[in-house]
């Protein structure tokens, strides 16, 4: 009877640890979103160096490189976490993402100046662009790159790591080379204009659609080059349009521009939102449009 006992137990017990793992195996995992935010706005080179050889054991994630001070942003929407504790890292800050997912940004500034001074600290200003516990929107400035902790003294970079469900780290590389590239970083609600210069892909009486080689933000005087980016730009009707050729003079609208036609637009003022960074389709109207 105790032998029939303890199995009817046994059997009981099996079939709920075969209901839980059914439970569990039904759950969706953690997934990293598919087009996150690029962690890093300006200038930037980076190859997949994740699993590399380093002194300390395989590389956890990708080095972007970037000049000092650029703009470190959120990848997605979620809280940041200071850790100023790690003397290989230097200044290091958790991004804990709705989806579930952890990044990480390491190395960040600790230079007061231009130079590798290391007068600074882990602190609001110097590392940091929020405080700790902040609530953050994909696309808002958290951090500054920098050359803290083991990259001391070496070329500035932002070291990226993307933990999916907060475990172990996978390669960046993939959502790196998907993701939305802003054109500047700016808080939400603040004024910006953009100064974009390209050639012209198609344009109607509201819509401009331009090739984009180089933007200059302002009033950050943040200048991206080498973009071969296609915007489209809304064109309302108090656009003023100009051409150069022969000489600058005023002409009727846009759509006597050609296809390959250089340009360049200079967009109204706005408040900043991510769909302005992003240069969404119709998120930016222009102001003046100037045709070579």
């Amino acid at each position: 009877m105790r032998r029939h006992r303890t199995t009817a137990r046994g059997v009981i017990f099996l079939a709920a640890i075969l209901g839980f793992a059914a439970g569990t195996a039904g759950a969706a995992a953690p997934k990293v979103p598919d087009h996150i935010v690029f962690p890093v706005v300006g200038p930037v080179q980076y190859i997949d160096d994740f699993g590399a050889p380093r002194p300390g054991g395989a590389h956890q994630g990708n080095d972007l490189m970037a000049a000092k001070r650029s703009p470190a942003v959120a990848a997605e929407s979620g809280t940041v976490k200071y850790w100023t504790t790690s003397r290989s890292a230097g200044c290091m800050l958790y991004l804990y993402g709705e989806s579930g997912t952890i990044y990480y940004y390491i190395h960040l500034n600790n230079d007061l100046t231009a130079k590798n001074d290391n007068r600074g600290k882990c602190v609001r200003g110097v590392a940091y662009t929020v405080k700790t516990g902040a609530r953050v929107s994909a696309g808002q400035q958290i951090a500054y790159v920098g050359d803290s902790g083991d990259a001391n003294g070496g070329m500035s970079h932002l070291h990226f790591e993307v933990h999916p469900g907060g475990g172990r780290a996978v390669s960046p590389y993939p959502y790196l080379q998907k993701a939305y590239k802003l054109l500047f970083a700016a808080k939400a609600g603040t004024p910006f204009s953009l100064t974009l210069t390209g050639t012209v892909v198609s344009a109607t009486l509201d819509r401009l659609v331009v090739n984009v080689t180089s933007s200059q933000a302002w009033p950050s005087g943040l200048l991206l080059t080498k973009l071969n980016r296609s915007i489209t730009i809304t064109v309302p009707e108090t656009t003023l349009v100009q051409t150069l050729a022969p000489t600058l003079r005023t002409i009727a609208n846009v759509t006597l521009a050609t296809r390959g036609q250089k340009v360049v637009v200079w967009t109204q003022p706005a408040p900043a939102s991510l769909k302005a960074a992003r240069a969404d389709d119709g998120a930016l109207s222009s102001a003046l449009i100037q045709l070579g």
